[in-house]
């Protein structure tokens, strides 16, 4: 087995760390990528031999990772077709990050440099609960894990707040969406009450 497909850490030349690059499969997706989400970020790039795009993304995607050590997967979609089609990857290359066991970003199609680096440095943001210093209540639920709990709180103070302190809780349950990435279920639910609270 090679270092790519244990996960070992890379390292160029100088030995600096290289994060560590994966080689992934149907087998290996969910110890490789769903539960090392819940520890750190994770980028999922669904590729294939024969796509020109695919090749010209890789070493740019690769170089970004690793400067900032994130953790990048590799699947290769027509030797893994089952996680493809879990994931609904229909163009490649595609790239999908993972936060949590979601999707919480993606990007199809070969990027540019820049556009590449702004994708994993946003990544990179702190996490909103470090965010709430003036908040320690909806803090403490985010720092907990407890999503809910934090969406609960923050939902209830929509329909006492007035209309400036009613933007600025939405702000944060927004950001709320986003760490939770768009189609997880809390952000979806929560999504739906406060455009109800708020129209």
């Amino acid at each position: 087995m090679s270092d790519t497909e244990r996960g070992a850490p890379r390292h160029d030349a100088e030995g600096q760390g290289y994060g560590v690059l994966v080689d992934v499969t149907d087998s290996t997706f969910a110890a490789e990528v769903i539960d090392r989400s819940d520890r750190e970020v994770v980028v999922v790039d669904f590729w294939a031999d024969w796509c020109g795009p695919c090749k010209t993304l890789a070493p740019v995607l690769e170089e970004a990772a690793r400067e900032r050590g994130v953790t990048l997967a590799k699947v290769d979609v027509d030797s893994n077709m089952q996680v493809a089609g879990e994931y609904d990857v229909r163009g490649i290359p595609a790239v999908k990050a993972f936060r949590n066991g979601h999707v919480v970003a993606e990007f199809v199609g070969a990027q540019p440099p820049a556009r590449v680096a702004a994708f994993l440095d946003d990544l990179a943001k702190p996490p909103v609960a470090d965010t709430l210093t003036d908040d320690p209540e909806v803090a403490a639920a985010l720092q907990a894990g407890n999503y809910e709990l934090a969406l609960e709180t923050l939902l209830g103070r929509v329909e006492d707040a007035d209309p400036a302190q009613r933007d600025g809780v939405r702000d944060v349950m927004v950001k709320i969406f986003g760490e939770l990435g768009q189609e997880h279920p809390l952000a979806a639910s929560f999504r739906r009450k406060l455009a109800a609270a708020l129209y």
